[in-house]
């Protein structure tokens, strides 16, 4: 089965890099139109926004400057024909049923194209700051109270009216019409095992990190986990995997281009983001935050790391699409615009993955 490509727009300033010496730029809707118009024309499947509403500080000012999810996929939505466009959602800040109406609208817009990613929440000085933080023991109950968060969307979706009761949230003749035209799709990030399991019985797709330097099948096991929940719902849940790519004519100049990042790494706002990972003290060995806090070089947030010439590139990319279990890759740059069409023009078609692509 081909294997789908999605970009992971750059809604916070300087993209996935905490470092001083990367490109330094701050998030627009013009940037992230131009980045996802450009996906769109390569034949990429999917864009994602995050939700980050507290950066982590630094000389950089890492992720301090932040567009809202949603309403920037609205306006990607009236400007694109073709690409699914996913927006996320941090679970603390909305109700559910206005959730499950912005979907809708969004869908208005733009039939059949539209998705939501859960963020469950894992930095607590996001929601500490507007004093709407449950406190740390939130952390052992927040797949619950995602679940019944999905729970009333789908049922919105579906029926147009939901009277759930559940511990989190109550429904009393709740009405959202239009429903969608087409189903929303559900995006998680689940990398434990309770996280696993919440995807496999809930979304359509999780989302894993890569991990390390060119270590394109390291992330096989953590596939191979989704398959065995997946095995126990019945579902149709696949992995996408993701990687940045820092791409050159020649590997001198890839690996040129990664050890200056590195040599710049943004100290404090690399500590800031290790306090906030240790704050959940339960997190199995497998919990994301974990697991970015290990990677190598720990200059890009939460991925894995592929560097040298095109060919390789692709090449690699090939073998993380050979991964059972695994649906689609998305993917971050160092140089968002140069590197969309370097990928579009030089990588994908070297893809035996992508062979179904035309280039337009």
């Amino acid at each position: 089965m081909p294997t789908q490509i999605g970009v992971f727009i750059p809604i916070g300033n300087n993209g996935w890099l905490i470092s001083t010496t990367s490109p330094q730029y701050k998030p627009s809707f013009e940037l992230n139109k131009h980045i996802v118009q450009r996906a769109e024309h390569y034949g990429f499947d999917f864009a994602l926004s995050m939700i980050k509403l507290r950066g982590f500080g630094g000389k950089a000012e890492f992720w301090d400057y932040n567009l809202e999810s949603f309403t920037l996929m609205a306006g990607l939505a009236a400007v694109t024909s073709k690409i699914k466009l996913f927006a996320s959602s941090a679970i603390l800040t909305l109700p559910p049923a206005l959730v499950a109406r912005m979907a809708a609208t969004i869908d208005s817009i733009a039939p059949g194209r539209f998705g939501i990613n859960i963020v469950t929440g894992w930095q607590a000085a996001e929601y500490e700051q507007m004093s709407i933080w449950p406190g740390n023991a939130y952390f052992g109950y927040r797949y619950e109270y995602a679940t019944e968060y999905v729970k009333v969307m789908k049922e919105l979706w579906a029926t147009g009216v939901s009277n759930f009761k559940g511990k989190h949230f109550t429904m009393n003749d709740c009405k959202m019409l239009p429903k969608p035209s087409d189903e929303i799709k559900i995006v998680a990030a689940g990398s434990s095992g309770r996280g696993m399991e919440f995807a496999a019985e809930f979304a359509d797709f999780n989302f894993v990190m890569g991990a390390g330097i060119n270590s394109p099948t390291q992330i096989g096991p953590t596939c191979g986990r989704l398959v065995d929940a997946v095995a126990k719902t019945g579902r149709d849940v696949g992995t996408y995997a993701l990687f940045m790519l820092i791409a050159e004519e020649t590997e001198e100049e890839a690996r040129a281009k990664w050890n200056l990042y590195r040599e710049g790494a943004d100290v404090d706002a690399l500590a800031w983001m290790a306090d906030q990972g240790s704050k959940d003290t339960k997190a199995d060995a497998h919990a994301s935050i974990k697991l970015a806090a290990a990677s190598e070089g720990q200059v890009n947030f939460n991925q894995g790391t592929l560097v040298g010439t095109y060919a390789k590139i692709a090449e690699m990319l090939d073998e993380v699409a050979d991964i059972p279990g695994m649906k689609g890759i998305m993917l971050t740059f160092d140089d968002f615009p140069k590197g969309i069409d370097k990928f579009g023009e030089k990588i994908q078609p070297l893809m035996k993955s992508r062979s179904h692509i035309t280039n337009a």
